[in-house]
C-alpha cells in the first residue's frame, strides 16, 4: 500500500492543496508553522476521520468556512482506491470509490497509517488515557471488530456509570450489565494482550539496533487480569459484585478495561521514572517502527509511516541507524526543518519537497 495523491479543501492553514507522493522516501522541509505538521494530519484524519492532537475536529477547518475536505488515491494490490473524508456540519462524510460508507469502522482499516510526532512522548510520559488510546486506535486498523466491540464496551460501562449516580440499586439489573461489560472486559483484554506480545517480538531488536541497549521490552499492566483465573465469568461477577458498595460510594465503575496501562522498560528501569528525553523518545518511536511488522503479517501489507520532527535529541549515529529502517519498502513521509540531519543516502532516495507558508514547491523529483 502507498498513497500516491492527497488533495486538501480548507484543512488548517491549506485552502487548496494537491500533492503527488513517491511510493518510497518523501521529505518536507522548511521552517516552523509552515504547514508541515498539519499536512501529516491531514493523511492522518483521512485515515482515522479524527485527528490525533487534543483538539475538536471543528479545529480542522480553515477560519471563515464551514467544512473541510480531504481526498486521497491509495495504491493497493495494484489498483487504486479513492477514498474521500469530508467534515461539515458536524458530520462526517466518508467515501471510497464512489461509495458512501455509513460506518467509521467499515472505513478506518482501509487507509493505514502509523504516525510519529513529538506529542506522542505523551505515550511514555503522559496519563494512562494516553497509552490506552493508542491501542484502541492502532488495533482498531488491525482489526475492525475492535472498533465496535470497544465502542459497544463504552455505552455498556456509561449505562454502568449512569446507573451508579442515580444512587437507586437494584442487584439484578446492575448484575445485568456488570455480565455484559465482563464479556466485553474479556475480550479487549485477549487483543490488547495480544497485541502488545506481538510488540515485544520485534521492539527489542529495534531499540538495540537503534541504540545499542539491549532488553527493551513492553509492559502490559490490567487493571483486572482476566487470565489469573482462566477467563472465569462465574469467579470475575463475583469479584465485579465485591467491588458494588465501593463502586456506589465513590459513583463510577472503577476496574476493568477503561483502567489499563502499560510501561516501557529498559532492563528493570520504567523509562517514564528514569529515561532521559532522547531514551523516551526511541522507546514510541521503538513502539511504532514494530507495529510495521505486525501490519505486514495480518494483513500482508505495510503501513504508510509519517514522521514528524524524528530527528531532535537524538545524535547523529542513532540518526543513521534509524534512516536504516526507513529504507525497506515501505512508503515514509517525513517532515523535518532541514535537509542537513539527513543522511546523504536516504536523500538520494528520496522526493524532497520544500514548504513556506502552506506552498510546497518539489525541490527533487520522482524517484523510480
Amino acid at each position: 500500500m502507498y498513497l500516491k495523491k492527497v488533495k486538501l479543501c480548507n484543512f488548517r492553514n491549506y485552502s487548496k492543496l494537491t500533492v503527488s507522493f513517491n511510493k518510497g522516501i518523501n521529505i518536507i522541509y522548511g521552517n516552523n508553522a509552515q504547514g508541515k505538521t498539519n499536512l501529516l494530519e491531514s493523511i492522518y484524519t483521512l485515515a482515522f476521520t479524527d485527528t490525533f492532537r487534543s483538539i475538536s475536529i471543528q479545529d480542522l477547518i480553515k477560519k471563515g468556512f464551514n467544512y473541510f475536505n480531504i481526498e486521497g488515491v491509495l495504491k493497493k494490490d495494484k489498483l487504486d482506491t479513492n477514498i474521500k473524508f469530508t467534515y461539515i456540519n458536524n458530520k462526517k462524510n466518508m467515501i471510497i470509490d464512489s461509495n458512501n460508507i455509513t460506518k467509521v469502522s467499515d472505513y478506518i482499516s482501509n487507509l493505514n497509517v502509523i504516525l510519529f510526532t513529538p506529542e506522542d512522548l505523551a505515550i511514555i510520559k503522559g496519563p494512562p488515557i494516553n497509552r490506552r488510546n493508542f491501542l484502541n486506535s492502532e488495533i482498531s486498523q488491525l482489526y475492525r471488530n475492535y472498533y465496535i466491540l470497544y465502542n459497544e464496551y463504552e455505552k455498556i460501562l456509561k449505562l454502568r456509570n449512569d446507573y451508579i449516580k442515580n444512587n437507586v440499586f437494584n442487584k439484578d439489573y446492575f448484575d445485568i450489565l456488570t455480565n455484559y461489560l465482563i464479556d466485553k472486559n474479556i475480550l479487549i483484554y485477549k487483543l490488547r494482550k495480544k497485541f502488545i506480545k506481538k510488540l515485544n517480538l520485534y521492539c527489542n531488536k529495534i531499540f538495540f539496533d537503534i541504540t545499542g541497549l539491549n532488553n527493551f521490552k513492553i509492559v502490559y499492566n490490567p487493571n483486572v487480569d482476566y487470565e489469573e483465573h482462566n477467563f472465569d465469568k462465574e469467579y470475575y461477577l463475583k469479584f465485579f459484585q465485591a467491588k458494588y458498595t465501593y463502586e456506589f460510594k465513590n459513583g463510577s465503575t472503577y476496574y476493568g478495561v477503561h483502567k489499563d496501562d502499560f510501561d516501557f522498560f529498559l532492563d528493570d528501569s520504567d523509562l517514564k521514572c528514569f529515561g532521559s528525553q532522547g531514551q523516551q523518545k526511541l522507546a514510541v518511536l521503538t513502539l511504532k517502527l514494530s507495529e510495521i511488522e505486525i501490519f505486514k503479517m495480518y494483513k500482508n501489507e505495510f503501513p504508510i509511516l509519517l514522521l514528524d520532527d524524528i530527528f531532535s535529541e537524538i545524535d547523529n549515529k542513532k540518526n543513521i541507524n534509524l534512516l536504516k529502517y526507513l529504507n525497506n519498502g515501505i512508503q515514509v513521509i517525513i517532515t523535518n526543518v532541514s535537509l542537513q540531519e539527513i543522511d546523504d543516502s536516504i536523500l538520494k532516495k528520496a522526493k524532497i519537497f520544500n514548504i513556506n507558508n502552506g506552498k510546497l514547491k518539489i525541490q527533487r523529483g520522482d524517484i523510480k
